[in-house]
């Protein structure tokens, strides 16, 4: 494990040169496994209802069963990480992940549907989790903190990328090539699981349990009753359910529904959330270093209200060149968003844990986030299918505030050095350049 050297100092390149040959494998692998999450994340919801003819609210509800399967299993998942491994976890994940989009492509009605989304379901219980856990198991300190906020950064580069390529290849009028996104998702899913098996071979991101802790047994409802978990429980919870689990279902359903945008204008908007995190990721890094990360959040907080406002909006122009404007801007306030968020809460929750629970902790973390997602595409296709349009961005916008009071109420229970800030909070390294083309980047 790694902490690097000093935070004021550091580039992009000196990041990448204190890296162990492990941590550099798996930040290369994080864009090629999202690439193809990104051809099928803006339009799954699309696919089912516009492709397989499913009710608007049935297709959220085969979403919602996906983050269902996985609040069952996350609290397996999340023993298992501590006690196999995250490397096995994330070797599982990845590979139900692979098998559920591949079941999707052909995907007909709603039993067969119902059985892609459980294996979806399986990844989302253990296999983000478990990739956190891998990487705190690699780097600490500041390079931990700056790592979370260039993969985050990275894999949204993925995703736009993917939601751009998509955008322009689907045809809601040729199912095939639906069917085609799919399968390219299912293929980019097995890199991490050569990466697992090849060079990760030997990194099984498991801590030993101290000597004084051996045969404790530490349940999830004791969990929550240490001083900050449940708070970060209801911060991850609300954060899906306004966040990414409106991303998937939500989002593109108004936008479609109500905005009447094109699915093209939708990928676009992906792109543009892109464009602003990679864009201005490492510069709100190096912003928010100093200031405590429970602040942060609530800043964050009324970034997405006012994002949530505008795409409440576009009804106002349904159909036409200013709709389509507005999408837009909704995405880069959700992504300035976005920004403040990732290298922030996963941080909080690695850094309260100890090393040896942080299976336990991170599989919390997902297990709010699943709880928040099954109820996200829930809502949402009931509300927008019985034209509940103003009703839906304002509960949209009451979980903006909830947002900001979990935070406030976290930063009582946390300690400063836990919260970013505080004589054990070193500012994070802040990039200011990259590789040279050319240059080899695993060494």
């Amino acid at each position: 494990m790694t902490s690097g050297p000093n935070a004021h100092a550091m580039t992009l390149s000196s990041f990448w040169a204190s890296l162990p040959t492990p941590a550099r494998w798996l930040l290369c692998s994080t864009v090629f496994q999202v690439l193809g999450r990104g051809l099928t994340l803006p339009f799954t919801v699309i696919y089912l209802h516009e492709v397989r003819d499913l009710t608007l609210d049935v297709a959220g509800s085969m979403m919602a069963l996906a983050f269902a399967i996985a609040l069952v299993l996350t609290p397996l998942a999340g023993n298992l990480t501590d006690r196999l491994g995250a490397r096995i976890m994330v070797i599982i994940g990845s590979g139900a992940q692979a098998i559920g989009v591949a079941i999707l492509a052909f995907a007909t009605d709603v039993p067969t549907v119902a059985v892609a989304m459980f294996f979806i379901g399986i990844c989302n219980a253990g296999g983000w989790s478990a990739f956190n856990v891998l990487i705190s198991s690699l780097v600490d300190g500041p390079v931990r903190v700056q790592y979370f906020g260039i993969n985050f950064a990275l894999v949204n580069l993925g995703i736009g990328l993917g939601g751009v390529v998509g955008g322009f290849y689907v045809d809601v009028q040729r199912p095939e090539t639906f069917t085609t996104i799919f399968l390219v998702d299912a293929v980019c899913m097995l890199i991490p699981i050569v990466l697992m098996m090849g060079p990760l071979r030997h990194v099984h991101g498991r801590s030993e349990t101290p000597a004084e802790e051996v045969g404790v047994k530490v349940s999830y409802p004791v969990l929550l009753r240490r001083p900050g978990v449940l708070h970060l429980f209801g911060i991850g919870l609300v954060f899906a359910f306004i966040g990414y689990g409106q991303m998937e279902a939500g989002f593109p359903a108004f936008a479609r529904e109500v905005s009447e945008v094109s699915t093209r204008v939708i990928g676009w908007a992906f792109a543009v959330n892109t464009a602003v995190i990679v864009g201005f990721q490492f510069w709100v890094l190096r912003r928010i270093h100093g200031h405590r990360r429970t602040r942060v959040v609530m800043v964050m907080a009324a970034i997405w209200a006012a994002s949530w406002l505008t795409l409440g909006a576009t009804g106002a122009f349904a159909g036409t060149l200013t709709a389509a404007t507005m999408v837009l801007v909704f995405h880069a306030l959700f992504a300035s968003g976005e920004t403040l968020l990732q290298p922030t809460l996963p941080a909080i929750t690695n850094d309260l844990a100890p090393a040896h629970l942080r299976g336990r902790y991170n599989a919390l973390s997902s297990g709010s986030f699943q709880l928040g997602a099954v109820l996200a595409p829930l809502v949402a296709g009931f509300m927008l299918r019985h034209h509940l349009h103003a009703s839906f961005i304002a509960v949209l916008l009451a979980g903006c505030v909830a947002l900001a009071v979990f935070a406030l109420r976290l930063e009582r229970q946390i300690t400063p050095e836990v919260n970013g800030v505080g004589p054990g909070a070193e500012p994070a390294p802040v990039p200011t350049s990259v590789p040279l083309q050319g240059e080899d980047p695993l060494t």
